[in-house]
């Protein structure tokens, strides 16, 4: 696996979080239509006319890309953890779960793993077996 692969299960999950947030804005908008304006001049292009019928395709649209990014999330996290659960150093498995499962941070990863390590030290490691993997 490359490093992109590896932090393929990160960005789905920070793109979900982000469409999320973004679905419940909509739903907010949704939920409280504008004050109508009271004018005598003719209805322009940009009217709440429509308006609650756009924000419900919206909706389902948004809706509807969450579902197939969770999808899409779930098979490369099962990709992820079959490559994970195939390196044989118990230490260098630890390092690739906590950074591309749980997304820690190289410090995070240190302080977790105990001992002498560092984040330098986890990060080298961590790189190590990706090259010596790219290298076979």
């Amino acid at each position: 696996m490359t490093k992109k692969e590896l932090s393929q299960c990160y960005y789905l999950k920070k793109e979900i979080r982000n469409d999320r947030e973004r679905l419940e804005r909509l739903r907010a908008e949704a939920k409280y239509p504008p004050t109508p304006k009271l004018s005598d001049e003719p209805p322009g292009p940009h009217t709440n006319e429509g308006r609650t019928e756009r924000l419900a395709l919206e909706i389902v649209d948004l809706e509807a890309i969450i579902a197939a990014k969770q999808i899409q999330r779930i098979h490369e996290l099962g990709k992820l953890e079959r490559f994970i659960a195939d390196i044989e150093d118990s230490m260098t498995r630890q390092i690739f779960e906590y950074r591309h499962v749980d997304g820690m941070r190289w410090s995070e990863i240190a302080t977790r793993m105990g001992g002498n390590n560092t984040p330098d030290s986890v990060r080298m490691a961590h790189d190590r077996y990706l090259k010596k993997f790219s290298d076979t």
